[in-house]
């Protein structure tokens, strides 16, 4: 909930919404966040498991015409996001056969002794879907591998994209494979002892938990001491696009995210000691609106501080084309 809060603190500024409309925001997500979740943590534990949402059922009596429109606009983009639109924008044909297209930094091709190494680390990984979807993924040959670049948090850490093609040349499956470690939290949770042996799949089983539709392809895989977990690269994802967004669109979209937060975490047997903890009172928005403007600044600290190492040479960078 924090983390939350200060991305869309960050995020406000970003659009150029001044201090109390980032406010405003930020206390309607942790608001929602409280209501939604009091609300659900009543329901039975497998009713709340099996409720689903629509886009029209999170947007209907909440916010702005134009804050609809976009979230529509973002399903339907979502729904073009497969690994059949991906294959003329991610591949290119070489001697009769389809191959990954580098473009470094962000995509590049790998050593032979890495790309076997990925491919006997997906062999273990089939193992660990579901039966009905080992013999699905089982059908499809791997063709390429590459080393590619992925998001914010991931920036450091290995990811590989891999080419797969099944019974013709356009029947293709783009699967990313990504390093995980230990969450950073964990020591102060679990102290030195692991929760999970294997951290791929801490990953995987807490987002089937929280997610109340997971990618049915998640599973994970060792290679060569590294933990990974696997998904679909393209499996329908999207997100509204909050630059520029207008104060009210900003509100009303905030109090979506804080519902749908509610709503992964009423999916736990614990749902209930976080509402009793909540409580109805404004105490829990106001400290999270209190949270988010600090941490919010603290972000801006740290990455002004990063710029200045990257212009005193202290740390090297290179952007793409």
């Amino acid at each position: 909930m924090r983390r939350l809060a200060a991305s869309i603190w960050v995020a406000g500024r970003q659009a150029g919404r001044g201090e109390d409309h980032c406010a405003d925001a930020t206390t309607a997500c942790a608001a929602s966040y409280q209501e939604h979740l009091r609300e659900l943590a009543g329901r039975p534990l497998l009713a709340r498991s099996f409720d689903r949402v629509t886009v029209d059922g999170i947007t209907d009596g909440n916010g702005s015409k134009p804050l609809r429109k976009e979230m529509r606009k973002a399903a339907r983009r979502a729904r073009h996001r497969t690994s059949e639109t991906a294959l003329p924008r991610l591949t290119e044909e070489r001697d009769g056969e389809r191959q990954i297209v580098a473009e470094p930094p962000l995509i590049a091709r790998l050593d032979q002794r890495t790309v076997d190494g990925i491919a006997r680390a997906l062999d273990g990984y089939l193992l660990t879907l579901p039966p009905q979807w080992q013999r699905v993924v089982g059908g499809y040959a791997i063709r390429d591998i590459a080393l590619k670049v992925v998001g914010l948090g991931s920036v450091g850490l290995r990811a590989y994209v891999v080419l797969c093609v099944g019974i013709d040349p356009d029947d293709v499956l783009f699967l990313q494979v990504k390093e995980a470690r230990r969450s950073v939290v964990a020591p102060f949770v679990h102290g030195d002892r692991a929760w999970h042996q294997h951290q791929g799949q801490r990953v995987v089983e807490y987002q089937q938990t929280l997610q109340a539709v997971s990618d049915p392809l998640l599973g994970w895989a060792t290679q060569r001491g590294h933990q990974y977990y696997v998904r679909q690269f393209r499996d329908m994802k999207g997100s509204v696009d909050l630059d520029g967004i207008k104060a009210p669109a900003l509100t009303a979209y905030a109090a979506i995210c804080g519902r749908l937060l509610a709503k992964a975490h009423a999916r736990s047997a614990g749902a209930s000691l976080i509402a009793g903890y909540l409580g109805t009172s404004s105490a829990f928005p106001t400290a999270i609106c209190r949270f988010g403007r600090a941490y919010a600044d603290q972000t801006e600290r740290d990455h002004d501080a990063l710029r200045q190492a990257v212009a005193q040479g202290r740390l090297s960078a290179e952007m793409p084309d």
